[in-house]
């Protein structure tokens, strides 16, 4: 039977499990979550490493914010803001698997609706209720997600000149009623910041009327929001999950619906923390033929092509970026030196030959590499012919690339190539190359194949500047290719 990964990224826990086509947790793993993304995402690799075995197919990734899902775009986020890393295809680039993403609340309803307390009701309103407010919609047991984001339940107004909220509006009921919220209230009451939920209603039951008005002012805003997404959606069921689910329910005990055209079924969700891994898993693996499917659209491998003269500092900008983005990297002289040293050096034309088999032989591991690889390729491109490189990607299966230009003045290439000639193996031009680099330099130009990004290397390299570009440019370029639709689970 095949497995998947199903990931839930939370404001403050990342949670992973190896999961089987029936929804059973086979392992699982957890780390803290960080507002900064990179950081997220090294760990959900860190995860997925743990849990992968020949037998996962596929990855699926449930995400805070605004997802669309067809497209494989996180396009806002809140708490933890991916939008900036281009997930889904870095997590592909990582893993040469699949990976679906969705809203984390949408994955949490699919495995209500697969194994937990939606089973046997097709329309149905969820909230999870953690550091902020998810929310998924299901219309006849589908997901609803309008053009691409429906049913961000958290932004329902519930006080026009409220709380400013992370989505740049005022009163939405995330910013009354999450447990981030839960937590303010807590501190404005003066009752400690280290009061539980559970000490809350014990303190409650006894007749403390300061903890009876935090749990008041934590939930009437949430009857509102229900009540709102009762009138607009008419559910049979609303369901309430994440971490503080079962608790808000308890809390909504207080806080009745009022109006009788607004009556509705609450109930706790039953998975728990585990309702967003299973749910991920479960999509990742209903959405997995798809992506073998001779009809769907290819993932494309795509190249970074790190550009410049002998001495311009690709090198040291290739591996920087390598370095922060965790892409392969393929170096003409990676390649080359080691034949260079083995066979004993040789003269010029020699050198030549041997740098266009290494140039060859890199586009050859390209071409061999898991469909949906991104690679960088350190070399001087224009020692070959144009028409050579494009042979080369198309053999490879390269049918997007992104360019780095490294360039500096003459003299400076010069003081850098004579610098360094007893560090190079026998075979590489000597210092009477030194001549005829200051006047190649003078004209040397970037292939302009593809985006382009230029990186004078006289000056301090700024590698946030051209990472934020990579994954700004291949997130775009991404997000051109059409995307597979999520089968919603049935009964």
């Amino acid at each position: 039977m095949p497995l998947s990964i199903g990931i839930d990224i939370g404001g403050t826990n990342l949670r992973a499990a190896r999961i089987s086509g029936t929804g059973e947790i086979l392992k699982r793993v957890s780390e803290r979550s960080a507002p900064d993304p990179e950081l997220v995402l090294g760990r959900i690799a860190d995860m997925v490493r743990l849990l992968d075995t020949p037998d996962v197919k596929a990855i699926g990734v449930g995400v805070p914010g605004r997802v669309d899902a067809r497209r494989g775009a996180v396009l806002s986020g809140g708490y933890v803001n991916l939008a900036s890393v281009a997930l889904a295809q870095r997590l592909e680039d990582m893993t040469g698997k699949p990976v679906v993403i969705d809203n984390d609340c949408n994955m949490a309803l699919a495995a209500e609706m697969a194994l937990g307390a939606g089973r046997g009701h097709g329309n149905i309103v969820m909230f999870t209720i953690g550091t902020g407010i998810g929310g998924a919609v299901a219309q006849d047991r589908r997901i609803t997600r309008g053009s691409a984001t429906a049913g961000q339940l958290g932004h329902i107004t519930v006080d026009i000149n409220g709380e400013v909220c992370a989505c740049g509006r005022r009163g939405c009921v995330e910013t009354t009623s999450s447990g981030t919220a839960l937590g303010r209230h807590i501190a404005r009451a003066g009752l400690g910041a280290d009061i539980s939920v559970d000490q809350l209603f014990a303190r409650d039951a006894a007749g403390d009327i300061q903890a009876r008005g935090v749990l008041d002012a934590w939930a009437k805003p949430l009857r509102a929001a229900i009540d709102t997404a009762v009138a607009v959606l008419a559910p049979e069921l609303v369901l309430l999950g994440g971490g503080l689910g079962r608790a808000a329910h308890a809390a909504l005990g207080r806080a009745p619906a009022l109006a009788p055209w607004y009556q509705c079924q609450v109930e706790p969700a039953q998975l728990g923390d585990d309702a967003g891994v299973i749910g991920a898993g479960l999509q990742a693996l209903a959405a997995e033929p798809h992506f073998s499917s001779s009809t769907q659209p290819s993932r494309p491998r795509r190249a970074v092509l790190v550009n410049g003269i002998p001495a311009s500092g690709k090198s040291t900008v290739s591996r920087g970026i390598a370095d922060r983005m965790g892409w392969p990297l393929l170096a003409l002289d990676t390649i080359k030196n080691p034949f260079l040293e083995v066979l004993g050096g040789g003269d010029r034309l020699f050198n030549r030959t041997l740098g266009r088999a290494s140039y060859q032989a890199i586009w050859s591991v390209v071409g061999e590499s898991p469909a949906g690889t991104t690679v960088i390729v350190d070399a001087w491109f224009g020692f070959q012919p144009r028409e050579v490189l494009e042979d080369h990607l198309r053999k490879a299966g390269v049918d997007q690339t992104f360019e780095i230009w490294c360039h500096a003045p003459g003299e400076v290439l010069a003081e850098r190539y004579g610098a360094r000639l007893d560090q190079r193996p026998a075979g590489h031009p000597g210092a009477a190359y030194i001549p005829e680099l200051i006047e190649l330099a003078k004209r040397a130009e970037p292939l302009r194949r593809g985006p382009l990004f230029d990186v004078d290397t006289t000056k301090p390299i700024d590698f946030e500047a051209i990472t934020a570009w990579l994954r700004a440019t291949t997130a775009s370029s991404a997000q051109t290719v059409e995307r597979p639709v999520q089968s919603p689970l049935q009964t």
